[in-house]
């Protein structure tokens, strides 16, 4: 299931992608993701991944452009929120299946959660990382901190090296913008 695309598929993979704040429509489908991912695919929850996190955390959304005006469907997921004074932490990154060969889609989604809580005044942000994609989190400057078991899975507890993540300049949007192969 997730083996490399036929030559095909990747082809009429989107090359642009954008990465932002969720609106209604898009947490709604970010949602889907995730209990399709975390509950379908991985079986880590029974029925719902949802917790009382997100009622208050901040839900960023990865759709294709299509257009200039037009995005197709959400195909990654993340969630941030302050647990104490200046300390923030990711949680339930997704990536539809079909989209996880694109290669940038997680990256993009990590960037935009660790500059956004950079920007609203973070000095700590930390994740809760399965295992098998540590060194995937190792590439983008994150450090192992402690190893952790969660819903019976390892798992390591990391933080991101804030130098590579820099606060959105004032009055900018807090996005991030996906091109491959152009």
């Amino acid at each position: 299931m997730n083996g490399p695309l036929p030559l095909a598929a990747r082809i009429q993979l989107p090359r642009h992608y954008r990465v932002e704040h969720a609106d209604a429509e898009s947490r709604a489908a970010a949602l889907h993701l995730r209990r399709a991912v975390f509950c379908d695919e991985q079986g880590l929850f029974i029925g719902d991944d949802r917790d009382a996190i997100d009622d208050h955390a901040m839900l960023l959304v990865a759709r294709p452009v299509l257009d200039d005006a037009d995005f197709g469907p959400v195909v990654g997921t993340v969630r941030i929120h302050r647990i104490a004074p200046r300390v923030w932490q990711g949680s339930r990154l997704a990536v539809a299946a079909e989209f996880r060969r694109v290669g940038a889609i997680g990256g993009a989604l990590i960037q935009l959660a660790v500059r956004s809580a950079n920007t609203l005044g973070c000095d700590h942000f930390i994740a809760q990382v399965q295992a098998p994609n540590v060194p995937f989190f190792r590439r983008l400057h994150w450090k192992s901190v402690e190893a952790i078991t969660l819903h019976g899975q390892p798992h390591w507890l990391m933080e991101a090296d804030l130098a590579h993540y820099p606060p959105f300049a004032h009055g900018t949007a807090m996005r991030v913008e996906v091109r491959r192969g152009v």
